[in-house]
């Protein structure tokens, strides 16, 4: 069978590749085409369009690059016709996918969706449109099942891959892995910014300012897989922070506690039991337009997915050295750490446990049948 895949950004890079590795299991003779980044392109098939080349932040930052983005939209449906697969198969992306979705449909080809457009976070009117141009949905999040159904669309909820990463992971030593970095001896604060050049700048910024605050600990910075350890080289000079690229699991597994930039990353920190403060700064009209448009009280999907604080958030304004301060202290012992663990492990009950990746690639194929 042939298939066509398109996904964005790291964390669509990772779900994609471990995808891509249950539907080679399950049929061997699968053609599978594909956009995403370096982890899909290490399973096999082609790769037509790397994320970076895509990884625009922000409203603003959309806006100023919009002629790239319809280009590369066209391109999509180009090469899509040329390849003519039995199957194309969205991953998250919305802004990118729900416009494909909506041509691949009319021109009769089979859709599926693998990680749900985030509609309960904001604009909750594209469901119709989900409704109309896919023919299946997997979700990945335990309360996406409810949601949907509100909308009379059944959608089948399949875990959250993550685990299967975590899960299967090749453990390290924790002292070889301090050695190979030269880490010392000392407790590890995570630092987790981000995967985009502009949201790593902001980020770190007002990050590195702890590492002189907590002087008996190591910070860690962790370099995202679509960034050049050169890029990082101006934030390492004069701070007493290391740097490791692409090890973010392994860096994960030695923290004692993180900071990190809202996204993929936070369920990423939970799952591996490490105490975080959750930070998120866009740029001022960016931060404007989305406080209009998203209803959620949280951004993190820690909270999201337990439906109450258990990891604080600082966002925008409350994003600030002295509170920041304040908050990494509030974890680093105590009540509120011991609190944050136990949340961790109801989280992962939640979540489905094993298997998300092997599921989607089993329902896709039998799909393909009918």
């Amino acid at each position: 069978m042939k298939y066509y895949i398109v996904a964005g950004e790291a964390s669509g890079d990772l779900h994609g590749a471990n995808l891509m590795k249950e539907i080679f299991k399950q049929d061997p003779e699968a053609n599978i085409r594909f956009w995403g980044g370096d982890l899909m392109k290490e399973v096999g098939g082609t790769l037509v369009s790397h994320y970076n080349e895509r990884a625009f932040m922000g409203f603003i930052e959309v806006i100023m690059n919009l002629r790239k983005i319809f280009g590369f939209i066209n391109f999509c449906k180009t090469d899509i016709d040329e390849f003519s697969p039995d199957v194309i198969i969205f991953i998250d992306n919305s802004g990118f996918n729900l416009r494909i979705a909506k041509w691949a449909k009319e021109k009769g080809f089979r859709t599926n969706y693998y990680i749900s457009p985030q509609v309960w976070a904001s604009r909750a009117g594209r469901v119709e449109a989900i409704k109309r141009d896919v023919d299946r949905m997997f979700v990945i999040l335990p309360f996406e099942k409810d949601f949907y159904k509100k909308y009379n669309y059944e959608v089948e909820f399949v875990g959250h891959p993550l685990i299967d990463g975590i899960a299967g992971r090749t453990q390290i030593d924790e002292q070889d892995f301090r050695n190979e970095f030269d880490l010392g001896d000392k407790e590890i604060i995570a630092l987790l910014p981000g995967s985009r050049k502009q949201e790593i700048t902001k980020m770190l910024s007002t990050m590195l300012l702890m590492v002189e605050k907590f002087p008996n600990y190591q910070f860690v910075i962790a370099g995202a897989p679509s960034q050049t350890k050169e890029f990082y080289q101006d934030f390492l000079k004069g701070n007493k922070v290391k740097f490791i690229n692409n090890r973010t699991y392994d860096l994960l597994s030695v923290s004692h506690a993180a900071l990190v930039t809202s996204g993929t990353a936070t369920l990423e920190t939970a799952l591996f039991k490490v105490p975080q403060v959750v930070c998120y700064k866009g740029s001022w009209i960016s931060y404007q337009i989305a406080k209009r448009i998203i209803t959620l009280e949280y951004i993190s999907l820690v909270n999201l997915i337990m439906d109450k604080e258990v990891v604080t958030e600082l966002i925008q304004n409350d994003f600030t050295e002295r509170k920041l301060e304040d908050e990494l202290q509030m974890i680093l012992s105590g009540d509120k750490r011991n609190e944050m663990f136990e949340n961790y492990f109801d989280l992962e009950n939640k979540l489905g446990g094993k298997g998300a990746s092997e599921q989607t690639a089993r329902l896709i194929i039998e799909g393909l049948k009918n």
